[in-house]
């Protein structure tokens, strides 16, 4: 399904991101990459950048919660599982030239990483929904899901710089065992 065009300018914002960072990203630069008119930029977003950026981390977080809302029924297992089926076919699509827009945003600019910072807040959330859910204690499930959100934001830049999916896979199998220590009985 083609995407609207305000749309296709905050997809297109994200991959720019992703590929570039947030720095390298400008208005003029994103009217270029969709082929949309600079003044419906301005017009779609009168906050500039910083609404760009920001729309872009949400546009992302969204179709990633989407997919792991999905996948929650499977338990924390399942979940950890559509996380890295999503970022490993987002790298190989890429050919390894983009990474997660949400981490560049966080580490570029602490001043406007509010965005970024919430969706890696949101993250957690439903990762420690989904453990608790398996039984694991809510102490326990918290301190997992950012361990298992950090861990695979820089398994992502890894297996990035390293052009191989490799990474990805190994930080995933130790966490896999990770959970299932966790959620035995």
């Amino acid at each position: 399904m083609p995407l609207d065009p305000r749309t296709k300018m905050v997809a297109g914002v994200a991959q720019l991101i992703s590929e570039r960072g947030v720095g390298a990203t400008s208005v003029r630069e994103l009217a270029k990459f969709t082929g949309a008119p600079l003044g419906s930029t301005y017009h779609y977003f009168p906050g500039g950048k910083e609404q760009l950026v920001a729309e872009a981390v949400g546009w992302v977080s969204g179709r990633l919660e989407k997919l792991l809302d999905k996948a929650a029924d499977g338990g924390a297992l399942a979940v950890l599982d559509a996380f890295i089926a999503n970022w490993r076919e987002f790298m190989i699509t890429s050919d390894y030239e983009a990474s997660c827009p949400v981490l560049a945003v966080a580490t570029e600019d602490t001043a406007t990483a509010g965005p970024a910072t919430a969706v890696f807040k949101r993250w957690q959330g439903l990762l420690v929904t989904v453990l608790v859910q398996d039984g694991v204690s809510r102490p326990r499930a918290e301190r997992l899901a950012w361990l298992i959100v950090g861990s695979l934001e820089g398994a992502v830049v890894m297996a990035r710089s390293q052009r191989s999916p490799e990474p990805l896979e190994a930080v995933a199998e130790e966490i896999r065992g990770l959970i299932r220590d966790a959620v035995k009985p």
